[in-house]
């Protein structure tokens, strides 16, 4: 936990830009946590996953996260309730659609936070097209049992950098080669 904190707390100081005026933007990107097996459709957190989702919560508790989005599905609900009411943040939900409107809709609800700290929970297949979408790098879509990755998008007038890392319990061991999820919430 001491690790997670002072991975925090650098992103923060990275974040204190030397001739910006205004706050940094902190936009935290988190995969939901780990889901059950059933309904397929609208799966919701295992035992593991509440854990994660707390953990989440605690590594969040001193970022003065300000607004909390994620899409509308049980798992992404459930991965930022706890957070969300650590704050007293009604979340708002990223409307679902084809990826390239999804990606520019969840930049635009940034945007409506800048300043703050934000919190965003997606899936496997979103969470490096948000991050693009922030101005961050392009990257692979994470594999499907990769559920402990941070990533913390700053913004400022600097430029955007892109912090990441590793919270809560461990991942569960692949059970097939890392293959992107094809199916687009």
């Amino acid at each position: 936990m001491r690790r997670l904190a002072s991975l925090l707390a650098l992103v923060l100081l990275a974040a204190v830009p030397l001739a910006a005026q205004q706050a940094p933007t902190v936009v935290v990107i988190v995969r939901h946590a780990d889901k059950a097996a059933a309904p397929a459709n609208d799966p919701p957190l295992t035992e593991v996953g509440t854990a994660r989702a707390n953990a989440l919560a605690e590594f969040l508790r001193d970022a003065k996260v300000g607004a909390v989005l994620h899409t509308p599905t049980t798992r992404t609900r459930e991965t930022a309730r706890p957070t969300a009411e650590l704050f007293g943040i009604t979340p708002e939900i990223i409307p679902l659609g084809p990826m390239p409107v999804v990606s520019a809709t969840v930049a635009e609800m940034v945007k409506k936070h800048a300043g703050k700290t934000v919190l965003v929970v997606g899936h496997s297949n979103t969470v490096m097209p948000w991050i693009a979408a922030l101005g961050g790098p392009k990257r692979p879509d994470l594999c499907d049992h990769e559920y402990d990755g941070i990533y913390m998008v700053v913004i400022d007038a600097t430029g955007t950098r892109l912090v990441e890392g590793n919270y809560g319990p461990p991942n569960p061991a692949p059970t097939a080669p890392c293959a992107p999820m094809q199916m687009r919430p």
